[in-house]
C-alpha cells in the first residue's frame, strides 16, 4: 500500500509499505526482531556489529526463510585500536574494587573486547548475500570497499551526527541519510573528529539536526533519535524527512533478544534517567543510568579506546547479570524509551503507521492528499 504516504521516496527506494525502518540493534535486533519488523511493512535489519560473518550469514538465511523482500544488512566503519597496555592496566585498577566485591580474584582474565570494522571479507559476504540495502555506522568504508557494495546494487545509508557529516556521505555516494539526534539510543555514530566524547558534548537533537540536514543535502533524509510512535513519525515527516529508523520502541516487543536486567530497566526507570557514556565501549553511546555509569561519571576519560573498554567489565557483568543485576552491563535504550509498548514487532510497525495515519488525516485540511485509509 505505498499509496497511502505522500512522500514515497523511501518507499519506492527500498520497496517498503511504510517509511519505518528497524535500527539495526546489536544484540536485540537478530532474526526474529528483523521478520516482524518486515512483516509490518518497514525496512528490516541486521546489526554484523557483534556477530561473526558466519553467525551474521545465518541470521540473514533465517531471515530469508520467512521473508523475501528487501533486508539491511548494518557494519561499523571504526578505526581498530590500538592497545594501550598502560591505560588497559589503569582501566582495570579502577575497576579493582568491583572485582573484590564480586568474588572475584584481581588476576580473572578478561577477554579482549573487539568489533571488527567493515573490510574485504565482509564486503564478500555482501556480495555473496546481496541484501537490498547497506548500512553503516561512523562513517564509511574506503571507497574501493564502498564501490564493491555499490556495485551488488545494495542501496548505501549511513548515519550523520551534524550537517558536515551528512554533506560528507552524501558526497560520497549514499542513496539516503540518517540523521541521527542527541536523543537516539546506543552508540553516538559521530566520525567526523578524533575525539568523539568531546564531540557528543555539542550534538544536536533530532528536531535541530533534521531540517538542517533536509536543507543541506539532496538524497532522502532518515530521522533517528527520540521517536518511537506515530507523533514522531509525523514531526519527522514534517520537518521534512522521509521517514524514520527506530529501534528503542523496538526494545520492548517479545522478539528482541534482551537480558532480563535490560529488559526490567526499560519498565522501571524514568524519562530522564537515560545518559551517553563511554564506559562499556570506548565510544559515546546512549544507555539507561545504572551503578557504574553513577559511580564512575557517564563519560570518563579513563574508559580505553573503542572497542577495548568493555573487556575489563566482562568478568563483573559475567558474576552480577544471573543476581538480576544490570550494574555492570551497557542498557541501550534512547530518551523516548518510556512511550514503547509491549507488542509484537509486525503489530508495533504497523500501529506506528497507523496512528500517524490518522494524525495526518486530522492535520490536513484535504485529508485525500495526505493519506488515504
Amino acid at each position: 500500500m505505498t499509496d497511502m504516504w505522500k512522500d514515497r521516496r523511501l518507499l519506492e527506494l527500498f520497496g517498503i509499505a511504510h517509511p519505518i525502518l528497524l535500527a539495526p540493534m546489536a544484540g536485540p535486533g537478530l532474526a526474529p526482531l528483523a521478520i516482524g519488523v518486515a512483516e509490518g511493512g518497514g525496512l528490516p535489519a541486521l546489526p554484523g556489529a557483534l556477530l561473526t560473518l558466519p553467525q551474521l550469514e545465518a541470521e540473514f538465511l533465517a531471515v530469508r526463510a520467512r521473508h523475501d523482500g528487501p533486508l539491511n544488512l548494518n557494519f561499523f566503519c571504526h578505526q581498530p585500536a590500538v592497545v594501550d597496555a598502560a591505560r588497559e592496566q589503569a582501566w582495570r585498577d579502577r575497576l579493582a574494587p568491583y572485582f573484590q566485591e564480586l568474588g572475584l580474584p584481581p588476576e580473572t582474565p578478561v577477554p579482549t573486547s573487539n568489533r571488527s570494522p567493515f573490510d574485504a571479507e565482509a564486503c564478500a559476504l555482501v556480495e555473496t548475500l546481496r541484501p537490498a540495502v547497506v548500512s553503516f555506522h561512523f562513517g564509511l568504508p574506503e571507497a574501493a570497499l564502498l564501490a564493491r557494495v555499490k556495485a551488488t546494487g545494495a542501496r548505501v545509508i549511513a548515519s550523520a551526527t551534524t550537517v558536515a557529516e551528512a554533506r560528507h556521505l552524501e558526497a560520497a555516494g549514499c542513496d539516503a541519510i540518517i540523521a541521527q539526534g542527541a536523543e537516539a539510543g546506543g552508540h553516538c555514530g559521530v566520525f567526523l573528529t578524533d575525539d568523539p566524547v568531546a564531540a557528543v558534548a555539542s550534538q544536536p537533537s533530532t528536531l535541530a539536526l533534521v531540517p538542517q540536514v533536509v536543507d543541506a543535502v539532496a538524497v532522502p533524509v532518515i530521522a533517528a533519535g527520540g521517536i518511537a510512535d506515530g507523533r514522531g513519525l509525523v514531526a519527522a515527516l514534517a520537518l521534512g524527512a522521509a521517514g524514520v529508523q527506530i529501534g528503542t520502541a523496538f526494545l520492548h516487543t517479545p522478539e528482541a533478544r534482551l537480558p532480563a536486567p535490560h529488559r526490567a530497566a526499560l519498565a522501571r526507570a524514568q524519562d530522564d534517567q537515560t545518559a551517553l557514556t563511554n564506559l562499556f565501549t570506548g565510544r559515546p553511546a546512549r544507555g539507561i543510568l545504572n551503578r557504574l555509569m553513577r559511580e564512575q561519571g557517564p563519560l570518563n576519560p579513563a574508559a580505553p579506546a573503542f572497542p577495548l573498554a568493555g573487556g575489563a567489565l566482562a568478568p563483573l557483568r559475567a558474576a552480577s547479570e544471573p543476581q538480576g543485576s544490570g550494574d555492570f552491563m551497557s542498557l541501550w535504550a534512547g530518551q523516548a524509551f518510556r512511550l514503547g509498548r509491549a507488542m509484537p514487532a509486525a503489530a508495533l510497525t504497523r500501529l506506528i503507521a497507523a496512528e500517524a495515519q490518522a494524525l495526518l488525516r486530522r492535520l490536513s485540511p484535504d485529508a485525500s492528499s495526505q493519506a488515504s485509509s
